[in-house]
């Protein structure tokens, strides 16, 4: 039986249920002990998904975007034979861009392949800064006609410095708003249903120090003579301290019922204010560990590119290399399929109309979605 199945209240002997509170309390630890294994998972998991990316995608990834460059400059040889028509050399030169942006997305600035940048600029309209800048320009636009906030007239020079300058402005705009004379005095005052969740946080908090001090007094080291004992009680006070320093009550619970200080007919006794404290408590780490997980989870689908937009289990990580290896190599098979057709005009010319056709589809999907 796991601490948090032991800590769990059961009716007393002739009562016929458990109060909601108590209810609450059980429900708030079975959904801490599920977050914490997701929290795990994700920890444990992480680590062997790498490997086997590395092992597995990354030397598909190196094939597939070097057979992309290599396709790109096919293209551009075959736009220079006779016999394409008008739309069949748009076609070719929106593919070439297509393909030469590609590659130069997924690589850094500093190290950008100076042949594939020079191909886009060759075939697109604008070159390939000036459309990467002119892509941040209308996000930018766009943020500020959604969000009401003035992002400045300097250039945007990445994702990342427009998502920074939105932070900075909202956060000056909540302090304006809060310091502006403009506010009524009556709309800065506290009110009542504020002040009651203040003092509730605070007698919450009581209840968390009152197990914290409890525990430190049983378990102070410096009150130990026997040298194992001493150190025992060092390793279990460091926990307390950590789990204290987290507002991590459940953990000051276990450890509570790991030296007999407490067990469930303890907490099943507490007075229905108290118990109505530690759920507060509780529900704030219940929340602490599900945005963690939240950040884990966002964090592995941003660095490794796979499940943006869907919930991924991490425990089913291995079942993603799987699905992404068989992905790439579906696509490189695609790939090495198309550039055999360049060598056949009649046969490229079809290829190049089911193109066409795709984008068209494509953009009427855009226009109605």
């Amino acid at each position: 039986m796991s601490t948090v199945q032991s800590l769990q209240i059961v009716p007393a002997v002739g009562a016929s249920a458990l109060t909601p509170e108590q209810k609450r309390f059980n429900n708030l630890l079975r959904q801490i002990e599920q977050a914490r294994r997701t929290l795990a998972a994700w920890r444990d998991n992480i680590p062997r998904y790498l490997q086997a990316h590395t092992k597995a995608i990354v030397p598909l990834l190196q094939t597939l975007s070097a057979r992309r460059r290599d396709f790109a400059f096919a293209l551009d040889r075959a736009l220079h034979e006779p016999g394409w028509t008008k739309n069949e050399r748009a076609t070719l030169r929106e593919l070439i861009c297509d393909f030469a942006a590609e590659i130069l997305e997924g690589q850094d600035e500093d190290n950008e392949d100076a042949d594939v940048k020079a191909l886009f600029d060759k075939h697109a309209e604008v070159d390939f800064d000036t459309e990467q800048q002119e892509s941040r320009k209308a996000m930018k636009g766009m943020v500020e006609a959604m969000t009401g906030l003035d992002l400045g007239d300097d250039d945007i020079a990445s994702e990342e410095d427009l998502f920074k300058r939105m932070q900075e402005e909202m956060a000056r705009h909540a302090g304006d708003a809060e310091r502006s004379p403009d506010v009524p005095r009556r709309n800065r005052r506290k009110g009542a249903a504020q002040q009651r969740r203040e003092t509730e946080a605070q007698q919450a908090m009581q209840s968390l120090r009152e197990v914290f001090r409890k525990l430190a007094s049983a378990l102070h080291p410096d009150r130990e003579t026997d040298p194992v004992e001493r150190a025992a009680k060092t390793a279990l006070m460091q926990k307390v301290n950590q789990a204290y320093a987290a507002n991590d009550l459940l953990t000051l619970l276990e450890l509570q019922l790991e030296i007999e200080q407490v067990d469930a007919g303890h907490i099943a006794s507490a007075g229905a204010q108290r118990l109505k404290h530690y759920n507060k408590v509780l529900a704030e780490q219940l929340g602490e560990l599900k945005a963690e997980i939240a950040r884990e989870e966002t964090r592995f689908q941003l660095d490794y590119a796979v499940g943006i937009g869907w919930s991924v289990s991490p425990t089913k990580l291995g079942a993603l290399v799987d699905q992404n290896v068989k992905q790439l190599r579906g696509e490189l098979a695609m790939l090495e399929k198309d550039m055999r057709t360049l060598a056949d005009k009649a046969t490229a010319k079809r290829w190049l109309k089911r193109v066409r056709q795709q984008r068209r589809d494509a953009d009427i999907d855009d226009f109605f979605f």
